[in-house]
């Protein structure tokens, strides 16, 4: 399959989130990635329903919804009624994760799970078959801005490795230090979902450095 973009409001001008919502709208990228953070589970805190709201308001493209926050369960149904397309919650978050996946294919949205920088994809290994997409974060979450993690790359190769059998169309999605430099080189490695905050609102041309990444 074609590798999907998914710009990252995190980084997005916040006084002007209709107008760089508009621009993703206009632009080759495929969703729109949320970051929801609590200021718990990560140190820092972002936005919650009501952004989440505005935000679907002006969408034409999928809500993308990361859930960096303890206890998501607590959660689910209010992010879908917000808008969320797709709902991540963190392994590291989810006691009974078999349980949360199923609430999250209940509420109609796509499934996804999270993993830390320092969490083996071996700890996926009995869920994978239920999910629509795994996250692997490719920087410690909670900021963005922060230097791509070079070990990603070999986790996407036992990802796909780990879902070929089990789960074939599984959608890996990377979050953190994605740009134009190394896209190419994680899509070899097996990833087809591309999480870009800053690489792209930096850039003087967002929609060109969104089709670069989309064009690589």
């Amino acid at each position: 399959m074609n590798h999907l973009i998914a710009p990252s409001i995190l980084a997005a001008d916040f006084a002007n989130l209709q107008r760089d919502i508009e621009m993703i709208n206009n632009s080759e990228a495929d969703w729109i990635h949320v970051d929801i953070m609590d200021g718990m589970f990560v140190p820092n805190i972002s936005f919650g329903f009501p952004v989440v709201n505005a935000a679907k308001k002006h969408a034409t493209k999928p809500l993308d919804v990361h859930l960096m926050i303890v206890d998501p369960d607590r959660y689910l149904k209010a992010f879908k009624d917000a808008g969320a397309d797709s709902i991540t919650v963190h392994q590291e978050t989810c006691p009974h994760l078999h349980r949360t996946i199923q609430a999250i294919k209940q509420l109609g949205c796509k499934a996804a799970v999270a993993i830390n920088p320092a969490t083996p994809v071996s700890t996926l290994e009995d869920i994978v078959a239920d999910l629509d997409m795994v996250l692997i974060m490719s920087v410690n979450p909670g900021f963005g801005g922060q230097h791509f993690i070079e070990n990603t790359y070999k986790k996407i190769k036992e990802l796909r490795t780990l879902s070929a059998e089990k789960n074939p169309g599984l959608l890996i999605e990377i979050d953190g230090g994605v740009d134009a430099n190394n896209v190419t080189k994680l899509i070899e490695a097996g990833a087809n979902v591309f999480v870009a905050g800053t690489s792209v609102f930096s850039s003087a041309n967002q929609v060109a450095a969104i089709s670069k990444l989309k064009h690589p």
